[in-house]
């Protein structure tokens, strides 16, 4: 999905970067109850009241005032791009520093043809020190914040937020200096925090309401009441052709695969029906 370079003093790392991350929600439309038509939504100029074609829609800015200006694409496109399509490291920090808080999206760095040993020197450096790699980089033209750190034998991109995205809490009074805490309650939720500690393991949770949802509409969608794909409802205002049908059945066939994985019953997902030993 990108490609360029990380830049490490004068050393240049040809990386690809990939996605480490993917959204699995199940994704619903909005439909008529009566007959299972998909809803439209036409874009309607609230100064006009004319429908307007997608190829007349630009960018507009509102300040708090109300004003309002329209911003050209072409005036966008002739901003100064200042880090070009390198990961600029800026400087190494302690892994503890970075607050989790910051975090946005991850992404996997591939090395590029030719540039497997300087990768692995800046992976080695990174797990020698016991540091993370702090980034600039324009992505999308918007300039980035992040890390680069190591998983595994690869290097990975953590996008951040930007300090003033980031909520200052507003609310008081759960500082220790309200709230009176006795040695007895301590001692027992320590006993408690204890009693749950062990290592972890991601792979042991699950996402109980996406799997309930999935196994629901794989009952639906063995059912009599399915409502045929329409080539007309398919498509959607921007052109793009949405096949729901494929994508339900694609989700159900790796929610299949991965109950046989883990010694569930296979045909759990399609019948709706529990696995033996399951509630």
């Amino acid at each position: 999905m990108w490609s360029g370079n990380v830049a490490f003093g004068l050393v240049h790392i040809p990386v690809k970067m990939y996605a480490a991350t993917e959204d699995r929600d199940v994704r619903f439309h909005q439909v008529h109850v009566a007959d299972g038509g998909r809803i439209k939504y036409q874009r309607r100029c609230q100064a006009c009241d004319q429908v307007v074609a997608f190829a007349e829609i630009g960018k507009g800015y509102e300040d708090e005032t109300g004003r309002r200006v329209i911003i050209a694409e072409d005036e966008l496109e002739g901003l100064q791009v200042p880090h070009g399509r390198d990961l600029e490291i800026v400087q190494f920090a302690p892994a503890e520093q970075i607050d989790p808080l910051y975090f946005d999206k991850a992404y996997y760095l591939e090395p590029a043809t030719g540039a497997a040993k300087p990768y692995v020197l800046l992976r080695r450096a990174l797990e020698q020190t016991d540091r993370t790699a702090v980034i600039l980089m324009t992505m999308r033209k918007r300039t980035r914040l992040g890390l680069l750190r190591v998983r595994d034998d690869v290097l990975v991109l953590q996008t951040m937020l930007w300090p003033d995205e980031v909520r200052v809490p507003d609310f008081e009074g759960i500082g220790d200096e309200d709230i009176s805490v006795r040695p007895q309650e301590l001692e027992m939720a320590g006993s408690l925090v204890a009693s749950l500690s062990e290592d972890f393991d991601p792979a042991a949770h699950t996402d109980e309401y996406r799997e309930a949802v999935l196994e629901l509409l794989a009952k639906k969608l063995a059912g009599e009441d399915v409502i045929l794909p329409n080539p007309d409802d398919t498509a959607d205002d921007s052109g793009t052709v949405i096949d729901l049908m494929a994508a339900l059945q694609e989700s159900v066939r790796r929610t299949q695969a991965a109950r046989a994985a883990t010694g569930a019953d296979p045909d759990a997902a399609a019948t709706g029906e529990p696995a033996e030993g399951g509630t």
